[in-house]
């Protein structure tokens, strides 16, 4: 039974075959009066696919299809749509529903909603059962708020990363300030840390780069940093103390971490913010490491509808990407991504394409 009652895509079983992909049909939930059904032809590999599929954020809903950075056309709109048009190119990101009512959602903080918030893959649509699937597949059914119109000026393989990884560090870049006369800092230059090394820069800020060796320097200035620390280095905080005014964590581990050298790094009421969601345990953190400076620690979780077309037109006028390599979709590409991601083998993202080839 295909499209539109169902999708085809390549789904996981379980953690303990997480590189082990079947290709097989998925129901996809009742077509909706505001939804929009899209053709996929390419999807990002996040860092979030490999967490889930291979047990690191716990229990999940197998057999699961991962994958929310995606790239297609919109190849059929809902009688109500009134934000997508039928054959325009459009991206769909980590989060594919919220109630639309509540407090949050009506703030541009839909991606907070309390009431109903719906991921991309692995959440359970209300009164259907049916468990929602991700971008490593044929097509995908979305809402219309949560689908984006994507500049023409964006290539397709290197935009699909911005609709997580972009979003997650552009969002917490401008709900904090980041602008001209402020200085940024990025901690770890990996697939969200190097968009958050552009964006800051993009948006007029002074930019440091904030990584355990000099390994990634020369990709940190290349990428608009204006400094580079390494924390390897005896006393690499000392020179900054009491100097940035904005600091987002992008570290995808917390290992050896010593988040007091850090914060001492942040003007009075500075701000840390945390998006990178490590699989171990976090910081102790102590009220002495925060009173010197009243340090505000923070998080961030993706971002608005508003924060990603003005993050997609910002990146369209700047000329920005992100730095990809693509791999074919299949069973041993999937494999190979999956690895790859969880070496840290990867500079900075990877893409999926080959739609047409696989699902025709």
């Amino acid at each position: 039974m295909p499209y539109p009652e169902e999708a085809e895509g390549f789904q996981v079983d379980g953690p303990d075959t997480y590189t082990q992909f079947q290709k097989r049909f998925f129901k996809l939930k009742p077509f909706g009066d505001h939804d929009v059904d899209i053709k996929i032809e390419a999807c990002g590999v996040c860092g979030s696919d490999v967490h889930t599929i291979s047990g690191g954020w716990g229990d999940q809903k197998f057999p699961l299809c991962v994958g929310h950075e995606i790239i297609g056309r919109a190849i059929r709109v809902g009688p109500k749509v009134t934000l997508i048009k039928e054959g325009q190119r459009v991206g769909v990101g980590a989060q594919s529903y919220s109630c639309g009512e509540c407090k949050q959602c009506r703030n541009d903080n839909e991606t907070y909603c309390p009431v109903q918030m719906m991921d991309t893959y692995g959440s359970v649509w209300p009164e259907t059962g049916i468990t929602s699937q991700g971008g490593y597949s044929s097509h995908v059914r979305t809402h219309e708020h949560w689908v984006f119109p994507i500049p023409d000026a964006l290539p397709t393989n290197t935009v699909a990363p911005m609709l997580c990884a972009g979003l997650t560090a552009y969002s917490p870049l401008v709900r904090n300030g980041a602008g001209p006369s402020k200085k940024v800092g990025i901690v770890g230059l990996g697939g969200i840390g190097h968009f958050g090394i552009m964006f800051a820069k993009a948006l007029g800020a002074e930019v440091w780069a904030i990584s355990r060796s000099r390994a990634k320097e020369t990709d940190a200035r290349e990428l608009g940093a204006d400094g580079y620390i390494a924390t390897v280095e005896e006393g690499w905080e000392v020179p900054h103390r009491f100097s940035f005014d904005l600091i987002i964590n992008c570290a995808n581990s917390s290992k050896g971490f010593d988040l007091a050298r850090y914060l001492s790094m942040m003007d009075v009421h500075g701000r840390w913010i945390s998006v990178g969601l490590p699989e171990e345990e976090g910081q102790v953190i102590k009220a002495q490491n925060l009173i010197e400076n009243g340090v505000l620690i923070g998080a961030s979780h993706l971002g608005s509808r508003k924060e990603m077309l003005d993050m997609l037109q910002l990146a369209a006028e700047k000329g920005l990407q992100g730095w990809v390599e693509e791999i074919a979709i299949g069973e041993e590409g999937l494999k190979e991504a999956m690895l790859r991601m969880k070496k840290g083998d990867v500079r900075y993202r990877l893409t999926l394409t080959g739609y047409d080839k696989v699902f025709g």
